[in-house]
């Protein structure tokens, strides 16, 4: 295995920063456009098993119930979604869409009724489990180390996909914990694709 040269790894860098930074620039410009808007947006979080929901799966994980809620979520984005993209971005995107896939789903199949879901905190979550199991699946130290310091960091909020808060979504937070997992296997890195 051939290293990447120094050019190479500060382009990969600079990919990743705009990318997740340009991400979450565009998560508080759609909480503005919710605020201005008398939050209309909100519609598009998602209610549980109702057919039309489904749509929402992927717009609810935009979206934010206020700007308390949105800056919560912002600084874990932008510094695990960083992490994770210094890996790719093509891998980085699909690690990002099964996440939010699978905590929509989840959230639709298991919040209460009546109830509607929305934010990133599901994709933090699932970020949190890419992350901590990918150097271990990999096989590659740096990215255990990585792992290693991600949850040493953010550990804590694994008290998050315990049902101990009401309000807050349990459920999303579980799902994308699982998703993020679930990504780190399905995306591990084999011999003959190492890029």
């Amino acid at each position: 295995m051939t290293r990447p040269a120094p050019e190479s790894r500060r382009a990969r860098a600079r990919d990743a920063a705009v990318l997740v930074a340009g991400w979450v620039a565009l998560l508080w410009a759609l909480e503005v456009i919710d605020a201005i808007s008398g939050h209309a947006l909100d519609t598009y979080g998602i209610t549980p098993r109702e057919s039309g929901e489904l749509r929402d799966v992927v717009p609810a994980a935009f979206l934010h119930f206020g700007f308390d809620h949105l800056a919560a979520n912002s600084l874990p984005l932008l510094v695990m979604g960083f992490l994770a993209a210094l890996s790719g971005i093509r891998r980085f995107l699909s690690v990002v869409a099964v996440i939010t896939l699978v905590s929509g789903l989840g959230v639709w199949l298991t919040s209460p009724a009546y109830s509607t879901t929305a934010g990133a905190s599901g994709v933090v979550f699932g970020l949190f489990g890419y992350l901590v199991v990918r150097g271990f699946v990999d096989r590659r130290i740096g990215d255990v180390l990585v792992g290693l310091l991600v949850g040493a960091v953010y550990g804590s909020i694994l008290w998050g996909v315990l049902p101990t808060a009401t309000g807050v979504s349990w459920q999303g937070h579980l799902f994308g914990l699982i998703g993020g997992v679930a990504s780190a296997v399905a995306f591990r890195r084999t011999p003959d694709r190492q890029a």
